[in-house]
């Protein structure tokens, strides 16, 4: 029935510097971009395999009364390099930690303040081994 998330949906109180912080400084790809009276109103990042992060424009006052988005967590090849990218390009990032779940974390906002985890998943990951993860 459900074969993945199709995309999750975020709000940005300015789009050029979004797309800037995952298109150049995260590699991803913009997927096509929504348009209104011929002005760019939002946009598809392309994450993985028909996965999807949807952006659209968010003015200051709608933020405060609509909730951009708690956190969102993307699966990377290397953690180490994705962090040593964000510090390149000046992004506060957290280091990395092995979590209760056997997973490599670290922690990231986009330029709205949205929470961004990163997962490298090992051999022991509970998501790998499917077994129940044991909060501390």
């Amino acid at each position: 029935m459900i074969k993945q998330i199709a995309h999750i949906r975020t709000g940005a109180k300015d789009l050029a510097e979004t797309e800037t912080f995952y298109c150049d400084v995260l590699g991803l790809e913009k997927g096509f971009s929504f348009k209104k009276h011929g002005k760019e109103v939002g946009f598809y990042i392309k994450v993985g395999n028909r996965s999807f992060i949807e952006v659209f424009e968010q003015k200051e006052i709608e933020i405060g009364s609509r909730p951009l988005l708690q956190h969102f967590c993307l699966e990377v090849d290397d953690i180490d390099q994705i962090i040593n990218c964000l510090k390149e390009a000046n992004i506060e990032v957290s280091e990395k930690e092995l979590f209760v779940d056997n997973t490599w974390q670290a922690w990231t906002k986009d330029p709205n303040g949205v929470s961004i985890e990163f997962h490298q998943y090992t051999q022991n990951s509970c998501q790998m081994v499917e077994s129940d993860c044991q909060l501390r």
